[in-house]
């Protein structure tokens, strides 16, 4: 299929600014038919492609709702306090307006279904050869996905998620965690809440926390502003006070080239910003931190136009410190 026959297809559709997008999606598929792959390979990439279709429509309805991710054990018994302690975290941020999702399975990630209830409730399983299928709180709803690969069910985990609460698990837990962090570390991901909930007495997460610090940090192969990314605690309601008040006052970011553009929900004032340049300034590059209008992309695409702006760029890229601004702003709203 030439170029003139894959816009004749593009022009029964209504794609609107996503054309050149769609092509770029067209073209690529074509090219990969005309590499003439293993049929593993095929079979690999069609899947792949159709789940996510799969996920990516699921997921649309509820675009504008926020959402916590739940990761945890699928061995998690009911009457451990594990168990309990997520059922609680999900009922209270359920009731502050979030929907949970989880992978769908037993042990923490049913918990978290009946805290937040069905309606709650978002599903993105896995389907292994000896297990179950989804847990009896989503299974058969219209929120709920199945899906052939770990790598896409992940994707489907993190990408709609605008925070995340992490249970002890094993190598699954671990996984899906660690990827969340370094997702966040090396800005591939937008900087979000990420909370590591024990129980009192248990140190699970104090333990993983120990480790970074003693085997990551003092290596030099983490920086030690990474450990501000996340929160340990073993306390339900200072995880939701995590999760809301990360959105107090910061709403969001994107990057225009190597600017960081970051939205917020209330101006800072002149003595705000001064105090953001006073700690942050000797990371950013020259001409620090500044109110900003909306850049060119965003009015492009209408993005948060209303919002205010503040705009810098790190001369030495770090999510800690990012995560440090985001912090410093926040503080600037009462809780």
């Amino acid at each position: 299929m030439n170029a003139t026959e894959i816009e004749n297809l593009l022009d029964g559709m209504d794609l609107g600014r996503n054309r050149r997008l769609a092509r770029q999606l067209v073209e690529s598929a074509l090219a990969l038919i005309d590499d003439q792959p293993t049929v593993l390979d095929l079979k690999i990439a069609g899947a792949a492609l159709e789940e996510m279709r799969e996920a990516f429509k699921m997921f649309a309805p509820f675009r504008d709702v926020p959402k916590v991710t739940i990761f945890g054990s699928a061995r998690t018994q009911m009457a451990d306090p594990l168990y309990m302690q997520a059922r609680d975290v999900a009922a209270q941020l359920a009731g502050s307006g979030w929907m949970v999702v989880t992978g769908a399975g037993p042990g923490i990630m049913q918990a978290g279904m009946e805290g937040a209830g069905r309606d709650k409730s978002i599903g993105v399983s896995i389907r292994l050869p000896f297990e179950q299928g989804a847990n009896p709180i989503i299974s058969g709803d219209v929120k709920y996905v199945s899906m052939k690969y770990f790598f896409t069910r992940k994707l489907m985990l993190i990408k709609e998620s605008r925070g995340f609460v992490c249970l002890p698990g094993g190598f699954g837990t671990l996984d899906e965690t660690f990827e969340l962090l370094t997702l966040t570390q090396t800005g591939k991901g937008l900087p979000v809440p990420i909370v590591f909930l024990d129980t009192p007495g248990d140190n699970y997460w104090e333990t993983v926390h120990d480790f970074v610090g003693r085997q990551l940090v003092e290596r030099g192969l983490v920086a030690a502003t990474d450990t501000e990314l996340y929160l340990v605690t073993d306390k339900c309601q200072e995880a939701v006070d995590e999760v809301i008040g990360f959105y107090r006052n910061y709403d969001s970011i994107r990057y225009v080239g190597h600017v960081i553009v970051m939205r917020l929900r209330q101006p800072p004032t002149d003595a705000q910003l001064a105090t953001l340049n006073e700690r942050f300034g000797s990371w950013c590059s020259p001409g620090g931190i500044v109110r900003a209008t909306p850049f060119e992309p965003e009015r492009k695409e209408n993005d948060k136009l209303d919002l205010p702006r503040i705009t810098f760029t790190l001369s030495n890229h770090s999510s800690g410190v990012l995560r440090e601004v985001i912090n410093t702003v926040n503080s600037f709203v009462d809780a």
